[in-house]
């Protein structure tokens, strides 16, 4: 007998609650025989995610698992994976599955869990138990939770690179022999990272998102490494990477369906992504044919959410993405400045490297949701140079208010606001401070003697300012950039 019990027909909105939990029993006679498990898919769902358990282990009960789509074997949308007994745990959607399934379009109809049964002894009776979820269109990628359970769980600073290419893009690096060039697997961008003492990437390959596949399968091993979906939105005027959904988006910006940047972003929006336009200034010419910001119509940079301010190793270079970033911060936009390697090959050991810069994101978890929560939320500093232990903060309190990076806080003109910069660098390096974009002279010592903590008050004129922190090294090279802290913002 089959139990079938509908929890939650909105599970969606509760990355925890399954739509469905399948429940019933294996007897004896069910030995060596295949026990079908029907459940229901409705319309408008892109992704099965299911998780299975039964009882009587103890007694050498063995259930393998499998799944059938609304054909059974008998046409193309039938047969979609099996695992034997090794997954508890398995997801399809049309991008990606877990390893042992297909991923494919989710036809509505009815599915079966097809259970398979090599051993149960005599006189004994298992209980099984298979928890459904029903994705929908518009889900982030981190839904279902149970799929996507934090690396830790403690707040802290996470170190990644958000902009990087392998083989489902024009990523190549020499074969294992040497001999010729090939797209370079995602594997040694995963351990590029590792050696680098990063704690999560973004895999942003060109307008596609086929490498979440890999992820699905890479990710349960690599315990110790998140791993964002994303993609680079790239068109014939500008760059972009979106994090944080796996699912497909027009990037044809000027064509029928994207007439422009506008009806892109707010296409994004609806995948509750995180959008951060890449290298602004780069040239926009054949040298590098849409790689600058230049679109055609003025865009809602409301619908932005990050820039990239420094890619690879442009900190300091003519192209920098830094200036673009401030001369918005300039107009009233809050937009966090981040970093990204744009690394295109992972085995590298001189020039951009993997974490190169790193992109430092102060988050509640080390979890999809949180880091992006955290970029969203102007958390952040960028290690130009992408070492593991350089660190930059900037805090303000003004009565009872007090901000960090990417926060606001208001004060009366006459009010002061109490700063205090800490950072870890090398000997002799600085902190600058820059107010509206420029430099202002605090009174206090901002040498960096191994590490820096220095207070310092900033008096209010009332009106609307943004105040940050850089750290520069002995020979004026800068090390960190901070976000800034805004004011009557």
């Amino acid at each position: 007998m089959i139990l079938f019990m509908c929890l939650a027909c909105t599970a969606h909105a509760d990355g925890n609650a399954p739509d469905l939990v399948l429940q019933g029993q294996i007897h004896p006679n069910e030995n060596h025989t295949y026990h079908p498990v029907p459940f229901t898919v409705p319309a408008n769902v892109n992704r099965i995610t299911v998780e299975f358990d039964y009882t009587e282990r103890d007694k050498r009960t063995t259930i393998d698992l499998g799944l059938l789509g609304p054909d059974g074997f008998r046409g193309q949308d039938g047969f979609r994976g099996w695992s034997g007994g090794s997954k508890k745990l398995f997801t399809i959607s049309a991008t990606d599955a877990t390893p042992s399934f297909l991923p494919g379009a989710i036809r509505p109809g009815r599915w079966t869990l097809l259970l398979g049964i090599p051993n149960i002894r005599p006189n004994v009776t298992a209980g099984y138990t298979a928890k459904v979820w029903f994705g929908h269109p518009g889900d982030p990628a981190w839904l279902p939770e149970v799929l996507n359970p934090p690396l830790r769980t403690e707040a802290g600073w996470y170190r990644g690179d958000l902009h990087m290419h392998g083989a489902h893009s024009d990523g190549s690096c020499t074969s294992q022999s040497g001999r010729q060039r090939v797209p370079c697997p995602l594997f040694l961008t995963i351990d590029a990272a590792l050696q680098r003492g990063l704690d999560f990437i973004a895999l942003s390959d060109h307008n596609t998102v086929s490498q979440t596949n890999d992820i699905r399968e890479l990710q349960p091993y690599y315990d110790q490494l998140l791993m964002i979906p994303a993609r680079e939105i790239t068109t014939f005027t500008g760059h972009a990477n979106l994090f944080g959904t796996d699912e497909p988006l027009d990037f044809r910006v000027g064509s029928a369906t994207v007439p422009d940047w506008n009806s892109l972003l707010h296409a994004a929006a609806k995948l509750h992504g995180l959008v951060s336009i890449n290298h602004p200034i780069r040239p926009d010419d054949e040298t590098c044919m849409g790689c600058g910001w230049a679109p055609a119509k003025p865009v809602d940079m409301h619908r932005v959410q990050a820039i990239e301010a420094v890619n690879g190793v442009d900190a300091m270079l003519p192209d920098s993405g830094i200036p673009f970033w401030q001369h918005l911060l300039d107009q009233g936009y809050r937009l966090t400045g981040v970093g990204g390697s744009d690394n295109h090959d992972a085995k590298l050991v001189v020039g951009t490297l993997v974490g190169t810069p790193t992109t430092v994101v102060h988050a509640s978890e080390l979890s999809m949701p949180a880091i992006l929560a955290g970029i969203r939320a102007g958390h952040v500093f960028i290690d130009v140079q992408g070492t593991r232990d350089r660190m930059l903060d900037l805090t303000a309190s003004v009565g009872s208010q007090t901000a960090e990076m990417g926060d606001a806080i208001a004060a009366a003109a006459g009010q002061k606001l109490r700063f205090t910069v800490t950072a870890t660098a090398s000997e002799g390096a600085h902190a600058e401070i820059l107010v509206d974009g420029k430099p202002w002279q605090t009174g206090a010592d901002l040498v960096v003697h191994g590490k820096l903590s220095q207070s310092f008050d900033w008096p209010s004129d009332g009106k609307r300012h943004w105040i940050r922190a850089n750290v520069r090294g002995s020979a004026g090279e800068l090390l960190l950039v901070g976000n800034p802290i805004y004011i009557n913002n």
